[in-house]
């Protein structure tokens, strides 16, 4: 069986290819400025490497997991779903989301028992604040977070969580805070594309 492992090029391909890597000069959800911006969505609109990313996702994270007992996969809305859901394929389980009510991420539509094992999945990570959000409501019903799984992980490994975390791409594009900014200081207005 030929082994069909991708290349951090063949990510990055993907996500240049469907326009998910954006240059421009971007707000980020975290309130920070960056030159660089992924928008996973438009890779994500691609079923078939949705799919194959997340499949790669899965098959880095599996030796870690191997002989866990896993009983979902949890991710927040809104970018985090796809990712959830192509994850949960992937393993074989079921997928569920946390969404936001008056500002801040809640389970709404799905119930969580105590001693549940999840996955937590997520198109891209900054900082990593709606992961531990996400975390925290997994714990909170009493279950455990076993593993974090992102596409992008833009802090190049310096957000942390006490559970195993998994990206395809780690790598820290430049930020700033926006009175530090040098694209603002040249006159350029930050766009927030969305997440």
């Amino acid at each position: 069986m030929e082994d069909k492992r991708m290349t951090e090029q063949d990510i990055l391909r993907a996500l240049e290819e469907t326009g998910a890597l954006l240059n421009g000069h971007f707000e980020l959800r975290s309130g920070l400025h960056s030159d660089r911006y992924f928008q996973c969505a438009y890779l994500l609109r691609q079923p078939r490497r949705a799919e194959a990313l997340c499949a790669e996702l899965v098959r880095r994270m599996r030796p870690s997991l191997a002989g866990a007992r896993l009983d979902g996969v949890i991710a927040p809305a809104l970018g985090g779903i796809l990712v959830g859901h192509e994850v949960a394929r992937a393993l074989d389980l079921p997928s569920i989301f946390a969404e936001k009510q008056d500002g801040r991420l809640v389970l709404r539509r799905f119930a969580i028992r105590p001693g549940e094992r999840y996955v937590v999945a997520e198109d891209v990570i900054t900082r990593g604040g709606r992961v531990q959000e996400t975390i925290d409501i997994v714990r909170a019903a009493g279950a455990e977070a076993a593993a974090v799984a992102v596409i992008v992980d833009r802090s190049d490994g310096a957000a942390k969580f006490d559970c195993p975390a998994f990206s395809l791409l780690r790598m820290a594009p430049t930020t700033w805070a926006p009175a530090d900014c040098p694209l603002c200081r040249q006159g350029s207005r930050a766009v927030h594309p969305g997440s």
